[in-house]
């Protein structure tokens, strides 16, 4: 089965998970038309469901590639190494699923940024150096004219223990380390409507620094939050049982 392991994480709500033979199936369909300059042509469809009760969305992976007939099994299959397209076709993004609490500007250019990968490395680039900036100016309070700029500050910030709380100091340097490569930097020197080619590999790496400081920023801040909240009402709740205890008890009248 071509791109598609029975151990996979969903992509529409990503659950791991290990898929049964009620949860996959496979198709193989022969092109049975004049030979192509490549040989005969056919193509592989993986599709998988969800074992989330809350999901059961299925991903579908399709392969197009050179066929051969195989006459042991008496079918035709696809020819190792003679693959012409291979993809996910449903959900169509490598974009994980982000919460809500993210503002929406960011989940849209990140979900635009991993669509659009392999299509247009550069586009894909520039919608995750967007979305980097939108997240040091949203999550930081940082603005400055560039993108470079605005990562200096922050790293000063860091240094001095000025930054907003769960910035770390790993993360600054993640981002600079993205920075030093390729043609990554001159994305990040540039203005951010300047547009500069790069390769899939360096835009994935982009994409993987956000998904990164998705985590250790918002999703981080929004668990801290949530803890510190529970710590606050158990408090308040032991501090009221408390009191109440300590309250002086009030007969009841007798009844004559």
């Amino acid at each position: 089965m071509t791109g598609f392991s029975r151990n996979w994480t969903c992509p529409h709500c990503g659950r791991p998970q290990t898929a049964t033979k009620e949860d996959f199936a496979t198709v193989e369909l022969h092109f049975y038309m004049t030979e192509s300059a490549r040989g005969p042509v056919g193509l592989e469809a993986v599709a998988a469901c969800c074992a989330n009760p809350e999901c059961r969305l299925p991903m579908i992976y399709v392969t197009v590639g050179k066929h051969a007939y195989n006459r042991n099994d008496q079918r035709w299959e696809l020819v190792e190494g003679g693959e012409l397209f291979s993809g996910r076709l449903f959900p169509e993004s490598i974009a994980k699923p982000q919460p809500d609490y993210i503002p929406v500007a960011l989940r849209e250019d990140y979900v635009e940024a991993c669509r659009i990968r392999d299509l247009s490395p550069k586009a894909s680039a520039t919608l995750s150096r967007r979305c980097l900036q939108g997240m040091i100016r949203d999550f930081c309070g940082v603005k400055k004219d560039t993108l470079l700029a605005e990562i200096t500050t922050l790293k000063e910030l860091v240094k001095t223990d000025k930054a907003p709380s769960g910035v770390s100091l790993d993360s600054v340097e993640a981002i600079d380390h993205v920075r030093g490569v390729g043609n990554i930097g001159a994305h990040m020197e540039k203005d951010i409507n300047h547009i500069v080619p790069v390769d899939p590999q360096e835009a994935q790496l982009l994409i993987e620094l956000i998904e990164s400081l998705f985590e250790e920023w918002y999703v981080a801040r929004e668990k801290r939050a949530a803890r510190f909240s529970g710590i606050k009402a158990l408090a308040e709740s032991k501090k009221k049982l408390i009191a109440e205890l300590k309250a002086p008890q009030t007969e009841s009248p007798s009844t004559p």
